[in-house]
């Protein structure tokens, strides 16, 4: 099928990759246009310059997928966006936004006879490229019309139609709460490990802990990876930086009164890391630079 694609960032220009690879026609804008230049020297992608021209070279009823930060970024790209498109046509949230919001802007976008679809979208970076998770909040005639296209940039049996609009940001919400417990868990753990007196080698116990163990996956690979790279985590700080999700996870449980101690202590230790380093803090910074590029705070090493 043809999409249109804003917002070429880390998730959104790998996103645009396995789309072309799946043989949809990917037409592309990003604010800054360098990133739109590199796109399509790769080959397979459109790239366009300005709202205005994405819109024209789709042909109606449009889809326009939308990967820019969470929060005031989603709301005024729609405020350009939306006076140029056609009644029936589709508008996707692809980021992490709060499912509230995606509540408010389906609603509005409806009342101009637009459809708003929201995708929450796992499996970081790596992912983005070659097969997601993805968690779609959509009418369901919308979704069928969509499915052809998420069915192929998602891992097999990696896709779900959550429900109604904003399910799918409120399930991809929750999953990041419980991404903020079990590193903060694993974090922990490997703290203590760390300050044992037996000289043990952190990145082989994650690669043994990873063949067999009940805590073996994804994220224990990533940190054997990362301790391959740096054996003790010198070479950054342990800043964990919250995005968003966790806290929402966290207000949510406490408005619905459900306790969720586990989540609603992993976003306050990414507060305090701020304030003071951990070798906690070093590993749950480690795992999120490896799985989805997040920036770290770099030592003077």
């Amino acid at each position: 099928m043809e999409i249109g694609l804003i917002g070429l960032g880390r998730m959104g220009y790998n996103l645009a990759l396995n789309m072309r690879d799946k043989g949809h026609r990917v037409v592309a804008f990003n604010r800054t246009a360098s990133k739109t230049e590199h796109l399509a020297a790769e080959g397979g992608v459109t790239g366009v310059y300005s709202l205005a021209e994405l819109v024209t070279a789709l042909t109606p009823p449009r889809t326009v997928w939308i990967m820019v930060p969470a929060g005031q970024a989603v709301d005024e790209m729609l405020e350009q966006l939306t006076p140029l498109l056609s009644a029936g046509d589709i508008v996707i949230d692809g980021g992490n936004s709060f499912y509230k919001d995606t509540l408010r802007r389906a609603e509005q976008l409806q009342a101009k006879g637009l459809h708003f679809v929201d995708v929450g979208t796992s499996g970081g970076i790596e992912g983005a490229r070659h097969g997601a998770c993805t968690m779609v909040g959509a009418e369901p005639e919308v979704f069928a019309r969509l499915e052809p296209l998420l069915r192929d940039i998602s891992v097999p049996g990696g896709y779900l139609h959550c429900g109604p609009v904003g399910s799918g940001h409120f399930v991809k919400m929750v999953h990041n709460g419980i991404e903020y417990g079990m590193l903060q868990a694993i974090g922990e753990g490997f703290e203590i490990l760390e300050k044992s007196p037996f000289g043990l080698n952190l990145k082989e116990v994650a690669r043994v802990w990873n063949h067999g163990s009940v805590v073996r996956g994804w994220l224990m690979e990533l940190l054997e990876k990362a301790l391959a790279q740096d054996p003790h985590l010198d070479q950054i700080r342990g800043v964990m930086h919250s995005s968003g999700e966790g806290l929402w996870t966290a207000q949510t449980a406490l408005e619905w009164k459900v306790p969720a101690p586990v989540i609603t202590e992993s976003v306050i230790m990414r507060y305090r890391s701020e304030q003071e380093d951990s070798f906690t803090g070093k590993v749950v910074a480690a795992l999120r630079n490896q799985f989805g590029g997040h920036a770290v705070d770099r030592t003077n090493q």
